[in-house]
């Protein structure tokens, strides 16, 4: 199913016990002045983050991305309280390059290259990169940089930072035919913002049960690395000067006991990717995007295969901008992008002829709506995914429904998913914003599995609430 996307969308406590260690005598860490709201970090993060999808091979093997999401999920959820902010949504993402690179978007969106894993020697090492460039976001570095700096460039100013904050050749490669134009002043974060970073990211390791000096050995790595490797990451991450010093110091003064160096999990990631087709490079991946087409990909550049999980019993509450909330299976993934969000498994999303599409899940979205009632807006919603999706049937007739705690139309399409040639069940339910626009939310699922997922979009539609 590929929807037609809508048009619109420090100081820390001494002596604390947290999972499996002490934290004691850290560094006090204060954010920088920000003349910018965190929901502006959001809006720019966002708007980035679906340039990177377009623009690199995201990787959605099912093994890889949930390794990655995981670790990333273990160091939002140990986030202090004084660095939180409700509007940050994080997400991981693994890229299918070979460079030793990762780089995190304002309000939450980050990406790890495969490159980056292959090299660690430990978990700990991929733990406290994910660990520096969450600090990055947490500390809101991208915009209170800007705080600082005269824009010269056209466009606004938010939008030279968003090239700049992905910076280094991947920084090039999004600013390339797009809104983000890099300006000098953006090119790369501060030794200070960098210190910064170390020191923080190294106090949410020990908060997530992990030795600090393993960031301090993967920096190590990176430093000695040549060619295409270190000087990419570096490049966006001047070091402040006796760098790993000052790291394996903050981590003696954390008193972790029996942290986590290695898994199971870490090393079945790792011979897994010597099973696959070695990364391109990013100039070669960039190039074979141009000629394809761009989207979010499997590795190899291909629509969503294999095995799809089941939803998780478990749900995780999303809150998107100041427009509804919503409760999904935990094991799914958010994909927003400037104009919607998907939520769908591992596996059950991708790319086909350079339409992002996704197998099982549910997009939501607005769409403006011009004084129409309900009904037509949503007539013109479903002409709309028609254009998109040629092999889709006609709308089974409308039924009410409540969606948001307001009444709503909801109805049944057939489809032929032009990516897998498998026939989809999609169900789209429709209800209007208090400013008359239409809010909408569509479900798909293979249709041999659609009824199984009947009780889990019924869920989902339940928990809607509606903040406008």
């Amino acid at each position: 199913m590929s929807p037609k996307s809508a048009p619109r969308l420090l100081a820390l406590v001494s002596a604390v016990v947290i999972a499996g260690g002490i934290v004691s005598a850290q560094t006090k860490i204060t954010a920088p002045k920000n003349k910018y709201t965190p929901a502006e970090d959001v809006k720019l993060g966002r708007e980035a983050a679906a340039e990177v999808r377009q623009q690199l091979p995201i990787m959605t093997d099912d093994l890889v991305s949930s390794y990655i999401s995981n670790l990333g999920r273990r160091l939002a959820d140990v986030i202090p309280n004084e660095y939180q902010h409700s509007e940050f949504r994080y997400t991981f993402d693994t890229v299918n390059v070979r460079e030793i690179n990762a780089f995190a978007l304002p309000g939450g969106p980050m990406f790890v290259n495969r490159g980056m894993i292959e090299a660690a020697k430990t978990e700990g090492e991929v733990v406290g990169v994910m660990a520096h460039e969450l600090s990055h976001v947490m500390l809101r570095h991208g915009t209170a940089q800007a705080t600082k700096a005269t824009p010269y460039q056209v466009g606004s100013i938010l939008g030279q930072i968003a090239g700049a904050i992905i910076g280094g050749n991947t920084g090039a490669i999004i600013s390339q035919g797009t809104q983000f134009g890099l300006s000098a002043a953006f090119t790369r974060f501060s030794r200070e913002y960098e210190r910064q970073a170390d020191i923080l990211g190294a106090q949410l390791m020990a908060r997530a049960n992990y030795d600090a000096r393993d960031m301090a050995s993967m920096f190590k790595t990176i430093e000695k690395q040549g060619g295409s490797g270190g000087p990419e990451w570096l490049s966006d991450h001047p070091n402040p000067g006796n760098r790993a010093d000052y790291i394996t110091k903050e981590a003696a003064a954390l008193h972790v006991e029996n942290p986590i160096r290695n898994s199971a999990a870490f090393d079945r990631v790792r011979t897994h990717l010597r099973e696959l087709p070695k990364a391109p490079t990013t100039e070669e991946a960039t190039k074979n995007r141009k000629r394809t087409g761009g989207g979010s990909t499997r590795t190899g550049d291909a629509p969503p295969t294999g095995r799809v999980p089941a939803p998780s019993t478990k749900y995780t509450e999303y809150t998107e901008g100041n427009i509804f909330r919503v409760s999904v299976p935990s094991n799914w993934n958010e994909l927003p992008d400037a104009n919607s969000v998907t939520f769908a498994p591992p596996s059950g999303y991708g790319s086909y002829n350079g339409q992002s599409v996704f197998t099982h899940g549910v997009q939501m979205g607005i769409s403006g709506n011009e004084t129409h009632d309900l009904q037509t807006a949503t007539d013109e919603l479903i002409d709309s995914l028609r254009e998109g999706n040629p092999r889709m049937g006609r709308a089974s007739g409308y039924r009410g429904v409540t969606l948001g705690g307001r009444r709503g139309l909801q109805t049944t399409v057939d489809n032929v998913s032009d990516a897998t040639g498998q026939r989809e069940t999609i169900q789209i339910a429709t209800a209007q914003m208090r400013n008359g626009d239409l809010v909408y939310a569509i479900f798909v699922a293979p249709t041999s599995e659609y009824n199984s997922y009947l009780p889990v979009f019924q869920r989902v539609t339940n928990s809607v609430r509606f903040l406008d």
